[in-house]
């Protein structure tokens, strides 16, 4: 079944090609799982093999290259034909003395584009030096050029069908927080916790189950908040314990990420201060955006609304996310961060993010949205403050 009709793959190739015109490449070799998907519709737990999509210029339809049997996953979930669907043999995979891209290169030769320009994803986790290391073995005459933000800069403004995607996700979400937040008492250990999260992720909703995230659930307890990236251990939940939850519903691999803070007992007087700023502070820069503006005119909004507090955070407030596989659901484009120059567009998609981490403890209040005509939506509704068991 296809998630999306052709005709808007169709328009997403067209967008594609634009950007690889402009760049001089004839040939997209393009192999993070988000990327394929989002051109093809291909949607498999292949990644852990060398597999892609390749784009010509002057061709209507991508050719598809993978493990052969994953051939017939190309064949059940893109809208390509046969003819464009190419598996290799077993023999390549994790060979010594083999390669895909050798695979690759043949099919390139084949069609006599080996002399071609030819953009790769060069800074990606599914494309590695061996993989460009091959290519250039296999096509000495090729020119290889670095196309790793094509596909994602067109990912950017999301669809009217993806957006209806992400607010699936969010539905999932939200109830994905509750249940968390319901668990979490003296004495019930952190992982029984995380499965009692993966249960409502993938459950989903009463009109639909959620698919697996792209990230693991985060959610750190006692000195452990004090750092932005920790699961579950073994450890029992404790009167005092500051929780965080870093958590997401997926649906079609479009997620809803959201991120809030429990405390089991009586609150810190610091604690309490800085949620009240950073929520403070989120309530004002979600007012501020609007199209037009860019991302660190975001992040300085952000910056201000939070000065003369104790509150202190160096790194990005947010990301642009949506289609994603592991191990990120972020699109790695755009960052609210000084520096980043993108203009906010209708349909662009982000994660607010103004995670406070210190020695002792952290502080998660987060929320995704999507920029509007004249200003932004947020995605989830679920109550922004510190929440006390």
């Amino acid at each position: 079944m296809l998630t999306f009709e052709k005709d808007e793959f169709k328009e997403r190739i067209r967008k594609t090609k634009e950007r690889m015109s402009n760049q001089g490449i004839e040939v997209l070799i393009a192999t993070h799982p988000a990327n394929m998907n989002y051109l093809s519709g291909y949607d498999g737990w292949s990644f852990y093999v060398h597999q892609g999509l390749i784009i010509l210029i002057d061709q209507d339809e991508p050719i598809w290259f993978g493990r052969e049997q994953d051939s017939n996953g190309a064949r059940l979930t893109t809208w390509l034909s046969a003819d464009n669907i190419k598996g290799y043999q077993d023999d390549y995979v994790q060979s010594l003395v083999k390669h895909p891209m050798s695979f690759v290169a043949n099919i390139l030769k084949n069609r006599g584009y080996d002399d071609k320009n030819i953009g790769v994803e060069m800074d990606n986790y599914y494309f590695t030096p061996r993989c460009l290391g091959q290519l250039r073995t296999d096509l000495p005459c090729a020119e290889f050029k670095d196309a790793t933000l094509i596909i994602p800069r067109v990912r950017l403004i999301k669809s009217e069908r993806e957006l209806k995607y992400m607010k699936m996700a969010s539905r999932i979400v939200e109830n994905v927080m509750q249940v968390a937040i319901d668990t979490i008492e003296p004495g019930v250990r952190e992982g029984d916790a995380a499965a009692n999260v993966y249960h409502a992720q993938i459950s989903g909703t009463k009109e639909y189950t959620g698919d697996y995230t792209a990230i693991a659930p985060i959610m750190p307890s006692g000195e452990r908040t004090s750092t932005a990236h920790l699961t579950w251990t073994d450890r029992k939940y404790q009167k005092g314990d500051v929780v965080l939850l870093e958590l997401a519903g997926s649906k079609y691999k479009y997620h809803a990420p959201l991120s809030r803070t429990v405390f089991i007992g009586e609150p810190p007087k610091d604690l309490t201060e800085i949620a009240k700023v950073v929520v403070e502070g989120l309530n004002q820069t979600l007012d501020f955006i609007k199209p037009g503006i860019t991302c660190e005119e975001v992040e300085e909004k952000w910056r201000k609304s939070i000065s003369g507090s104790k509150v202190v955070k160096e790194s990005r407030v947010g990301y642009a996310y949506g289609l994603n596989y592991p191990p990120d659901w972020g699109e790695h484009t755009a960052s609210l961060r000084p520096g980043d120059k993108t203009i906010l567009k209708e349909g662009m998609t982000f994660h607010f993010m103004p995670g406070i981490w210190l020695d002792k403890f952290g502080f998660e209040n987060s929320e995704p949205f999507y920029v509007t005509s004249n200003g932004c939506e947020t995605f989830v509704d679920f109550p922004r403050k510190l929440f006390i068991k």
